[in-house]
């Protein structure tokens, strides 16, 4: 998916796990297929996942959610994955990595939602208690989560840039109207809370029908709450998009810049990743029809 990639593999995770961790050494690694871009997942027996950073740009992502996740997991209303250990560079592989505690479900992409009215509750739960948390020290946006939580505008460069790049793929007039009209909200102007940042399908976990966990906290970070309102256009049908705007009681402002976190989401994964990750590609798509399909006042 990346022109900067480090090669990883089975061998190169079983070394990694006998050499730093031999009480794990008799359980099998078993490579996961996985629509995530920035790490490689491997499963570690029956209850254990490896996760390692693919390229220099995630490298610090495992090393944040090893630091974060155990102070939040606790106020979090939906599992969330649970460092267990933080394995250092070793057998020619330059990054840190981490072994997590495998969360039973299977991704929204794999399996459907059984009730979305019932999701879209869980999910602004989930994002009311995240913001809840005291963010003190918590990462500014940057580099680390490709800018989630930052103001909007400062993606306006990359995202008109990429609406240009899908001329002939989608309605590029009507998607620059919708990525101005997001820009002229007020930006956010009270002090940063805590954002996953990457609330998509594949990175959601259902069980029974039930939104049982949110995996993959890579984005996290402490900016604009807005950004994780683009669930409601990556995740939610229209019907269920009015209860969660209603139960994270999003104000217009806020509302729009999530539409616009939406929009630029889409539009900048669609090109890069229409060849290399179907998954990807076919959620950004989504996004920006869902976008697109909204009513906007003139």
């Amino acid at each position: 998916m990346h022109a900067d990639e480090v090669p990883i593999d089975a061998p190169l995770v079983r070394q990694l796990i006998d050499t730093q961790f031999p009480e794990w050494r008799d359980l099998p690694v078993t490579p996961l297929r996985s629509a995530g871009t920035d790490n490689a997942i491997y499963r570690l027996g029956a209850d254990l996942v490896v996760r390692l950073p693919r390229r220099p740009g995630a490298q610090t992502q495992v090393e944040k959610e090893y630091r974060w996740l155990p102070k939040l997991a606790p106020a979090l209303p939906l599992e969330v994955p649970t460092p267990i250990v933080l394995g250092r560079p070793a057998e020619g592989y330059p990054y840190h990595w981490c072994v997590c505690r495998w969360l039973l479900g299977e991704t929204a992409v794999q399996a459907p939602i059984g009730d979305p009215a019932r999701a879209a509750l869980d999910l602004a739960h989930f994002i009311g208690a995240l913001r809840r948390v005291d963010a003190d020290g918590a990462p500014a946006p940057g580099p680390h989560n490709s800018g989630r939580g930052e103001p909007l505008a400062r993606r306006d460069a990359a995202t008109r840039d990429a609406i240009a790049q899908l001329e002939g793929r989608i309605d590029t007039r009507a998607a620059a109207a919708a990525w101005a009209w997001a820009l002229q909200a007020p930006a956010w102007d009270r002090p940063p809370t805590w954002v996953h940042g990457d609330l998509l399908p594949t990175n959601l976990l259902i069980r029974d029908g039930r939104l049982s966990a949110v995996i993959d906290f890579g984005c996290l970070g402490a900016g604009d709450p807005a950004c994780d309102l683009m669930a409601a256009w990556t995740v939610l049908p229209p019907e269920a998009r009015r209860a969660f705007r209603t139960a994270l009681a999003a104000e217009d402002a806020m509302w729009r810049r999530g539409m616009g976190w939406a929009l630029s989401f889409g539009v900048i994964a669609l090109p890069y990743y229409l060849h290399s990750n179907p998954v990807l590609a076919g959620i950004a798509r989504l996004a920006i029809g869902e976008v697109l399909s909204e009513d906007r006042p003139v």
